[in-house]
């Protein structure tokens, strides 16, 4: 294990940042090396200290090989950033596991749950040694009443990425149903 001590500056107070700060340490294994949440996927576009100040409402994880991360049917109520590594979404029914998506380093997990909290519609499962941020809604709430522009950023980036996944399996459903046409014309 590493011990890794970063100063974070908290603009909380209606105090200059000189007069309250803090030290954090984290304790990561020797591939857990950055506390900083990367300027990448729904991060992108957010500066250095406003993705420090997010990292500080939710928790680092560290997801070993084969580590389930989220159990499919289990409470879910938490975003996921995979900082680095390799996710599997899949679903488990009927004994057949079905692949959903492959999740990498930049992309993001439950989203859905931060405006809709109910149970997981599909399991999450490590492919690789990865590093996760997790908040859950609460915690993101609190960030977005502490950071309301930055929230609002984070918040229209959330909702970007799902109308993607729409689009895409809208896509997916066209292409579905002109196959099945097609079987029903044979």
């Amino acid at each position: 294990m590493v011990m890794c001590q970063q100063k974070v500056m908290l603009n909380l107070l209606p105090l200059p940042p000189h007069i309250f700060s803090i030290h954090v340490i984290f304790i990561m294994s020797e591939d857990f090396n950055s506390p900083l949440l990367p300027a990448t996927g729904l991060l992108a576009g957010v500066t250095e200290n406003d993705r420090m100040a997010l990292s500080s409402y939710g928790e680092f994880i560290p997801v070993h090989e084969g580590q389930l991360l989220i159990e499919e049917g289990n409470q879910q109520d938490a975003l996921y950033l995979v900082i680095s590594g390799l996710l599997h979404v899949h679903t488990d029914k009927d004994n057949k596991h079905t692949l959903i998506a492959r999740i990498g380093a930049g992309e993001s997990i439950g989203e859905i749950n931060l405006f809709d909290p109910g149970t997981a519609s599909a399991s999450v499962t490590s492919q690789a040694f990865s590093q996760v941020w997790k908040a859950t809604r609460r915690d993101f709430e609190a960030f977005v009443q502490a950071y309301p522009e930055v929230g609002e950023h984070i918040l229209v980036a959330l909702v970007g990425e799902l109308s993607r996944r729409i689009r895409f399996l809208n896509g997916k459903l066209t292409a579905m149903e002109v196959s099945y046409q097609e079987l029903w014309q044979a």
